[in-house]
C-alpha cells in the first residue's frame, strides 16, 4: 500500500472543519498584531475534507512497523512484546495524573512504587543501592561514570582513563569522554571475549573503571569475569556493566555477584516498556556500597509507614534529570516484575537464550558464525559467504523486508565483518522463529542462484532502496509545489 501526498488530494475550497457564523462583530487585525506577523496571502495548506484528512494519516500510520505487527529481531536492542497490562497500570489515574510537585503526603502511592521498584532492582542486580533517575541506557552510563569519578575525586585521585573492549556499545566510549576520561580500547581475544592479557597491559592506578557488557555484544558470556573483576579491584578501579543485555541473566546470575560496582538497567528493554524513535526510556543505575553516597538526588526513603524524598546527600553528583526520572516507564517496569515474579523472570532469560541458540543452529549451515559456541540471548552471524557473490549484510536485511520481517541489526558489532546480529527475545514462539529462519535460508539460496534479486531489494515495500547516507546528511522533509 502506498499513500499520496496530502497536497495531491482534495479540491480547492475544501475544508476539514466547519464553524458557526460569528455572533460578535469582527475586529480588524490591524493594530492587534504587528504588521510583519500578518500575511497578505493565505497559507499554502492542503484543502481536504475531514474524512480525507483522517484516512490520510491513518493510512500513513499503517505503514509503520512495530512489535505488535510482527517479528522485530534487532540484536542488542531487545525489541520484545510489551504486555498490555503494563499499559493499563501506567494509565491508573492516581499514577498517570500525579504531578511531580504535589506534596509528599499526596504522593505516597507513587513513592512506595518507586521504593519497591528499587528493592526489586537491587535484588535482581545484586547491588546495594539504585537510582531511578536516569532516563536511558546511555544516560545511565553517563551517571554511573559521574558517580565513579566523584568517588575517586573524593579520595584525592580522579584518575584519567576507562578501559573498554572493542566489542562495546558505541555509547560506552562516548560516555567516558563526556565525563572527561580517556577511553582505552582493548582488543577481543580469538574467542570473542575480553583478552585478559591485553587488559593487564593497560590496567594501572590511573584506571578509573573497566567498562564492559556481559554477555558481550557477540552474545557470549565473559567466562573470565571473576578474574577481570579481581584485577580491576586490585588496581583500585571499579567495574562498570553495561546492562543492555540483562535479558540473558535474569534470575540466573547477578552483576553484583560477578564483581560489578555499577550496572545500568534498561527498563525499556529488559523490563518491557515500548521503545524506539527516541523514547520513552529509563536507565536506572545500581551501585555497590562504596558508591552509594554519590548517587543522584533525590532518593526515595522510608520512615516507618511514610515515604519521602531525600535531597540531603552532600556527596551526591546532583540531579541528572528533572524530578525523579521517566515515571511512566517505572510504573510499567514495576508491573512487569510484580507480574513475572522470580520464577517468571528466570524463565524470561532461559527462553531468550533457548530462542537465540535455536536460530543459530538452524542457520549455521547457511551463514558464517565467527564464534561457533553456545550463545546467550542473541546470536551473531556474518555475510562473509555471501560477500563472495557481491551481496552484503545490508542487502540481506533489505531482502528480508520482502518476506515480511523487520531486518535484524547489521554491521554491528564492528569487530565482525558483515555482521548480522539477531535477538529473538523470549516472547516469540517457535513458529515465528521457523518462519524467520526459512526466510533467511531462502535468501541464502537466492544469493547462490540469483544474487541480483537480493542486491536490488526490497521489491515490495512502499519505497525502494534509499540512499541512506544522503538521507542522513541531506534529509528532504519539505514538499513544494
Amino acid at each position: 500500500m502506498s499513500e499520496q501526498l496530502i497536497f495531491k488530494k482534495g479540491a480547492p475550497g475544501r475544508k476539514a472543519y466547519s464553524l458557526p457564523a460569528l455572533d460578535v462583530p469582527e475586529v480588524e487585525l490591524q493594530g492587534l498584531l504587528p504588521k510583519e506577523l500578518i500575511k497578505d496571502t493565505p497559507l499554502n495548506l492542503p484543502e481536504v475534507s475531514e474524512i480525507e484528512l483522517i484516512r490520510h494519516f491513518t493510512n500513513l500510520s499503517r505503514l509503520n512497523y512495530g512489535v505488535d505487527l510482527g517479528f522485530y529481531p534487532l540484536g542488542s536492542c531487545t525489541m520484545k512484546y510489551n504486555p498490555k497490562v503494563n499499559e493499563e497500570a501506567a494509565k491508573t489515574p492516581g499514577l498517570m495524573n500525579a504531578h511531580p510537585l504535589q506534596p509528599e503526603q499526596l504522593s505516597q502511592g507513587a513513592l512506595r512504587m518507586m521504593y519497591e521498584l528499587e528493592g526489586f532492582l537491587k535484588e535482581i542486580g545484586g547491588v546495594d543501592r539504585v537510582s531511578l533517575q536516569p532516563v536511558a541506557g546511555a544516560h545511565g552510563e553517563l551517571t554511573g561514570l559521574l558517580v565513579i569519578r566523584a568517588y575517586h575525586e573524593a579520595h584525592g585521585n580522579p584518575r584519567h582513563k576507562v578501559i573498554i573492549p572493542d566489542s562495546a556499545h558505541g555509547t560506552n566510549p562516548a560516555s567516558a569522554a563526556l565525563v572527561g576520561y580517556e577511553a582505552v580500547v582493548i582488543k577481543s581475544s580469538k574467542e570473542g571475549l575480553v583478552d585478559v592479557e591485553e587488559l593487564k597491559k593497560v590496567l594501572d592506578t590511573e584506571t578509573a573503571a573497566v567498562m564492559l557488557t556481559n554477555p558481550n555484544t557477540l552474545g557470549l558470556f565473559e567466562k573470565d569475569i571473576a578474574e577481570i573483576s579481581r584485577l580491576a579491584h586490585d588496581a583500585g578501579a571499579f567495574m562498570y556493566m553495561d546492562g543492555a543485555n540483562l535479558n540473558a541473566l535474569l534470575g540466573i546470575v547477578r552483576p553484583g555477584d560477578m564483581g560489578f560496582d555499577v550496572v545500568h538497567f534498561n527498563l525499556h528493554k529488559t523490563f518491557s516498556t515500548p521503545h524506539g524513535g527516541g523514547g520513552p526510556g529509563a536507565g536506572p543505575i545500581g551501585v555497590s556500597e562504596k558508591l552509594t553516597p554519590f548517587i543522584p538526588v533525590p532518593t526515595v526513603e522510608k520512615d516507618g509507614d511514610r515515604y519521602y524524598l531525600d535531597y540531603n546527600r552532600p556527596k551526591s553528583v546532583g540531579s541528572v534529570h528533572a524530578f525523579y526520572g521517566n515515571f511512566g516507564v517505572l510504573v510499567r517496569a514495576y508491573t512487569y516484575i510484580k507480574k513475572m515474579g522470580a520464577k517468571g523472570l528466570r524463565e524470561v532469560s532461559e527462553n531468550a537464550v533457548l530462542n537465540a541458540n535455536y536460530i543459530k543452529k538452524r542457520l549455521q549451515d547457511y551463514y558464517y558464525i565467527p564464534n561457533n559456541v553456545p550463545c546467550m540471548h542473541e546470536c551473531v552471524f556474518s555475510a562473509k559467504y555471501q560477500k563472495a557473490k557481491g551481496v552484503h549484510s545490508w542487502d540481506i536485511a533489505k531482502r528480508l523486508q520482502d518476506y515480511g520481517f523487520h531486518p535484524p541489526t547489521v554491521n554491528f558489532p564492528l569487530i565482525v565483518e558483515e555482521a548480522i546480529m539477531i535477538e529473538p527475545t523470549e516472547t516469540e514462539p517457535k513458529e515465528t522463529l521457523d518462519s524467520f529462519c526459512d526466510a533467511m535460508i531462502a535468501i541464502a539460496k537466492e544469493v547462490e542462484t540469483n544474487p541480483e534479486i537480493v542486491k536490488n531489494a526490497p521489491h515490495t515495500t512502499v519505497v525502494r532502496r534509499l540512499d541512506e547516507a544522503l538521507a542522513v546528511k541531506k534529509p528532504n522533509l519539505r514538499w513544494k509545489k
